[in-house]
């Protein structure tokens, strides 16, 4: 533990970002692929098409919340991890790991009970009434993804964890492991077995059940942190201390599926006054777009979230370290870092529309599904450098230990710029409107990063001489 803690403290930064956020960004990649690789399939099989898609975007919300509740726990524990190590009390770091595990296991539980007993509401609340076929491919694509949701809570709670008790290659290939089971068997259970919505949702929950099981071995053989029986015992104050630095997870996701219920009613709605879209043939069409666009928007930003998460560890034990010097310069790396992956997404949803929607099953629908998801991807996704650069200010202050200024700008965005414009531009834009609440909720929350950005400089500034000054001194010790 002692070489690990050195290590973090002294490590050049570009080799410590490298060494942790990598392995993060294809975890999290892959993640991102069990929903989209589903999405994909679906598209293609000629027996679902439109229609599956836009039961996936409905249903895609509620898996959104399962993992708002997981990241909590699992972020929160691997900051509360971090920070206890870099103030050499291992103790506490054991007691918090063997909470969150608890806790993982007893959500799941209470989660999978409410979505079985309020299946039909929650599928109408966030638009699958749309028409007809759209909502029976909800219902049957909801019901057997509801099966899945603990194990798909413990995976990716526990991927963080793990990562804070100095794994990450192992965290990437737990998640690799369901990602590539998901991918194999969905066209088998699509294509070959032609089970519909129920194949797409059954391959997924298999690769989940991989991903816990290994996440299960992990806990059974961990590095720096030894769990005992008595971590397993819940704690009031290490819960509140470890939930606190994890509830920015929590309301960044949870406020992203407020953001998603208003667009996908406004859709619903406005699709509805649409000349062309009103038509029930075309009904299904939007839903399924907007659901499209915002797949390949999760992969751009769970390569900026692996990027600033799998700096966590680090930024927490230099914290706890008083190594401000340190922490002030990774976040300047991680700030262009992120910027350059907008840059990069934004060239690729102006310049190629036409290529990401092919993949999704554009040969086998109308020419309005083209032309609407063409017109989406240009327009949704123009801010989205100012997204990126966002996400990682919100997710640095995290692990900062700053949840306060964490919390207030995620929500800002989701609640306050996401929910609101989603609901007002529509009244006067129509079903554009909905498309441009986007960019202009990153731009507006873009001001408000700047001003917390400048003021978190400032103050690490604050420790820059004292980290200097112990770097020159260092070295003099050895030499005594």
């Amino acid at each position: 533990m002692e070489q690990n803690q050195s290590y973090l403290a002294e490590e050049r930064l570009g080799r410590l970002m490298g060494k942790y956020a990598v392995p993060c960004i294809i975890s999290l990649l892959v993640g991102a692929l069990y929903n989209i690789v589903d999405q994909v399939f679906i598209a293609n099989a000629d027996y679902l098409g439109s229609f599956g898609n836009a039961a996936n975007t409905v249903v895609f919300p509620l898996t959104v919340i399962a993992l708002a509740i997981a990241v909590m726990i699992g972020d929160g524990c691997c900051a509360f991890v971090s920070l206890s190590l870099g103030k050499k009390e291992p103790a506490a770091a054991s007691r918090s790991m063997g909470n969150s595990v608890l806790m993982t296991v007893l959500a799941g539980a209470v989660l999978t009970v409410i979505y079985l007993i309020f299946r039909d509401p929650i599928i109408s609340m966030f638009g699958g009434t749309v028409n007809e076929e759209t909502f029976r491919c909800s219902q049957e694509y909801f019901f057997w993804i509801t099966l899945g949701v603990p194990f798909y809570m413990f995976g990716q709670a526990m991927n963080p964890v793990i990562r804070a008790d100095g794994s990450p290659k192992f965290a990437m290939a737990s998640t690799l492991a369901g990602a590539v089971i998901n991918t194999v068997l969905d066209p088998i259970f699509i294509f070959v077995f032609r089970w519909g919505m129920m194949g797409a949702a059954v391959a997924t929950v298999i690769g989940q059940v991989a991903t816990a099981v290994l996440a299960v071995w992990y806990l059974c053989h961990t590095k720096a942190i030894r769990l005992k029986r008595e971590d397993f015992s819940l704690s009031g104050n290490i819960l509140r201390k470890t939930l606190t630095l994890g509830i920015c997870s929590f309301l960044s996701q949870i406020s992203l599926v407020a953001a998603m219920a208003a667009i996908n009613n406004m859709i619903r709605k406005y699709g509805a006054a649409d000349s062309v879209f009103g038509q029930e043939r075309y009904a299904q069409i939007p839903m399924a777009v907007v659901g499209i666009v915002m797949k390949f928007f999760q992969i751009v930003i769970s390569i900026v979230v692996g990027m600033a998460a799998g700096c966590i560890p680090v930024v927490g034990f230099n914290m706890g370290a008083g190594r401000k010097d340190r922490v002030k310069g990774l976040f300047t790396r991680l700030l262009v870092a992120e910027a350059l992956v907008g840059a990069a997404a934004l060239v690729i949803v102006e310049r190629f529309p036409g290529a990401l929607i092919r993949i999704f099953g554009a040969a086998n629908e109308s020419v309005y599904y083209t032309e609407f998801a063409v017109k989406a991807f240009r327009i949704y996704l123009c801010m989205v450098v100012f997204a990126c650069v966002n996400k990682a200010a919100f997710i640095f202050l995290q692990a900062m230990g700053k949840a306060a200024a964490s919390t207030m700008l995620s929500m800002v965005r989701e609640i306050v710029f996401g929910v609101g414009l989603a609901l007002l531009f529509p009244v006067f834009f129509g079903l554009d409107g909905v498309l441009y609440s986007m960019p202009v909720s990153d731009a507006l929350t873009a001001v408000l990063s700047a001003v917390v950005i400048a003021l978190t400089y400032r103050q690490l500034s604050e420790g820059e001489r004292k980290g200097a000054a112990m770097e020159i001194g260092r070295p003099r010790l050895e030499q005594v």
